[in-house]
Formats: C-alpha cells, structure tokens, sequence
C-alpha cells in the first residue's frame, strides 16, 4: 500500500511487482486532498470515533461495575441474557434500526450512528472480567467508610482498570474508525460521510484512481497506529487481565 501510494496507476499492478517505484510521484498525497474532500471525512471520521469511544467507555464501566461490585435479584440472569446478545448479527436488527432512526428524522445525521453506537456489550463484557479481579473487600469497606457507589465507581474502581479501559479503547475507536456499513447505510449527504466511504469516491464507473485510494489509505490508518502504539502497553496489560487471553 505505502508503495503503491507513490506510483501512478499504470504502476500499481506491474508484473513483477516494483517495492520501490522508479519515480515517487509525491503528488498524490497532494492530489487526494483536492479530487475529494478529504478534510470532511476525515473530521467526520474523528469526530465518531472519538464521541463513540468516550461514550462506549463510559456506558461499558458503568455497567460492568454494577453486574460485577453490585448485588441485585436478577443480576446474573440479567447480565447472561444481555451477553446474548453478541449472538445475534447485526444484518438481524439491521433494518428495523433503520426503520426507527428514519422515523426519528435522524437518517444522514452523524448522531444516528453515536446513538446506535454507545453501547457495547463485548465492552461491558471485558471490562466486567477485569473487576471481577478486583476484591470486593475493597468497595465493602468504602462504603464502610461512607463513599457512595458513585465514589466507590469514579475513585477506587476507574484508577485501577486503566488497562482494561486501554484496551476497550482501542477496540472501540478501531472499530468506529473502520466501519463502513452503518456509514453507508445512514449517510448519503457528502459532507456527512466518512473516510470508509470516501475511499470509495476514487472509483468512477470506468476506471479507479488505485495510486490516489493507496495515498488516502496511508492517511486514513494514520489514526489508528497513534492510538494503538501509544496505548500499546496498557492494551497488551489489559487483555492479559481480564481473562480474555488465549
């Protein structure tokens, strides 16, 4: 992909297969700015992935801690029919989702997909293996001592799952950034659309600009490499944790 980035498109599918192009056509990165507003989906991108990811972060911990530190009728019934739902595909509630936002008046609206999106229930899931590692001693005494479950949630739970919350970051935004068939289904509005749909905007009905959907696909995962190597230590910490490792 980098490679082929800097060719022009008679170049990308040369056989046998040229690693480093004879001339680096550096215009590209140039030229995919220009041929489609770039610009626009790439801050639509960000500004899903981000919301998305800090909501899913919120909603997921919040219910883990109570399905893990909280005692109720019900719970684990409650908590083992709401994991149930990882069963079911999306293509199943694929349509009446649709039906409902459309009669919301919320299609071609990037809130659609950041209310659709905010709750995750792998993320409930992960997060709830990673309290469950923590002694339940620890939140009987605070409240002992008089801090609310609110407390007990923002200042003894929070600090010490940072690495599970890494992880259910990275997952999270990967996830939002990459997606392709929610935007597709949803946003029909240029200025509303995604990179994921962008990238598309390079193939015509005759031809494909492979060299410049190359330039704009280096650009695109940019993103997710600064998520997922800044937070790469936490990541590997919290999958090892939360009794998710293989």
């Amino acid at each position: 992909m980098l490679s082929s980035s800097f060719k022009q498109n008679n170049e990308v599918f040369s056989v046998p297969i040229k690693w480093i192009p004879n001339e680096f056509h550096w215009d590209n990165y140039s030229k995919i700015w220009t041929t489609i507003p770039l610009a626009t989906f790439m801050k639509n991108t960000i500004f899903l992935s981000v919301v998305i990811t800090l909501i899913q972060l919120f909603t997921s911990s919040f219910a883990a801690y109570g399905f893990s530190k909280m005692h109720f009728k019900g719970r684990d019934l409650l908590f083992l029919a709401y994991i149930g739902t990882i069963a079911v595909p999306w293509q199943v509630y694929m349509v009446p989702q649709f039906i409902m936002m459309r009669k919301l008046g919320l299609t071609d609206k990037l809130i659609s997909l950041v209310l659709m999106q905010s709750f995750t229930t792998f993320g409930v899931f992960l997060l709830k293996q990673y309290y469950s590692s923590i002694p339940d001693e620890l939140c009987e005494s605070a409240r002992m001592d008089g801090l609310s479950e609110w407390g007990i949630y923002r200042k003894i739970i929070l600090p010490l799952t940072k690495p599970a919350l890494a992880s259910l970051t990275i997952i999270s935004f990967v996830t939002t950034w990459n997606d392709y068939m929610g935007p597709f289904i949803y946003l029909t509005s240029t200025e509303n659309k995604t990179i994921q749909l962008g990238l598309k905007m390079f193939v015509s009905l005759y031809d494909a600009e492979y060299a410049l959907i190359m330039a704009a696909s280096v650009i695109s995962i940019l993103p997710v490499a600064i998520v997922f190597l800044s937070m790469q230590k936490y990541f590997v910490e919290g999958i090892a944790t939360s009794g998710m490792k293989g």
